[in-house]
């Protein structure tokens, strides 16, 4: 029987993960990530059968990245507000290397269905709902739905990058331009968020 090789495979699929989450190029053919990837074409078939195979462990490999993301800031003992940054330093840094990441995700939640189970993320959700009404009860919060909460982090944190061609071409800003903007973020969201 015949060795996989696994570097190979890695290889095919974070070159895959670049072009999909950092270069944006969601309808990349298998040519395409071969040829990005310095592969023949035949080796993206062995290891993964079809492109469908290929976006599925991307996607799988995505999801978990942003769980992981989601757990740091949920499972952390230090202060709400301390959390949250860390967090979105955190989210920053991913997003600024792979900017397309959450459009890519979506995509295929909208194109494939939820096709992504984590099995204790809704108890970690629904703690994290929990921390958020404790800060809004504790009067360092503005009353809302922690729902809310939660859509404006993310809100302020994905929605220029997904905009990002867009708002490069209407200011005229190039790569350096835009990325100072996003790392300017940080605080600005943060006094959003926390304002009282």
């Amino acid at each position: 029987m015949a060795t996989r090789d696994t570097g190979t495979e890695q290889l095919i699929k974070d070159t895959a993960k670049r072009v999909f989450f950092a270069e944006g190029r969601l309808h990349a053919t298998t040519q395409d990530i071969a040829d990005a990837a310095g592969v023949n074409r035949t080796l993206v078939n062995y290891y993964f059968r079809s492109k469908d195979s290929l976006i599925k462990q991307v996607y799988e490999d995505g999801m978990n990245d942003l769980s992981a993301r989601l757990m740091q800031v949920m499972e952390t003992d230090r202060p709400f507000k301390e959390k949250i940054e860390d967090f979105i330093d955190v989210f920053m840094a991913d997003s600024m290397e792979y900017p397309y990441q959450e459009t890519f995700l979506i995509t295929e939640m909208n194109t494939r269905g939820n096709i992504y189970h984590k099995d204790n993320m809704s108890e970690k959700v629904e703690m994290f709902s929990r921390q958020i009404q404790a800060e809004m009860d504790a009067g360092r919060l503005e009353k809302m739905n922690p729902i809310h909460f939660s859509i404006n982090m993310f809100s302020m944190l994905i929605y220029p990058l997904i905009m990002k061609p867009m708002y490069k071409q209407f200011y005229n800003l190039d790569e350096d331009q835009f990325n100072k903007l996003m790392l300017e973020r940080k605080e600005m969201t943060c006094n959003m968020l926390f304002k009282m």
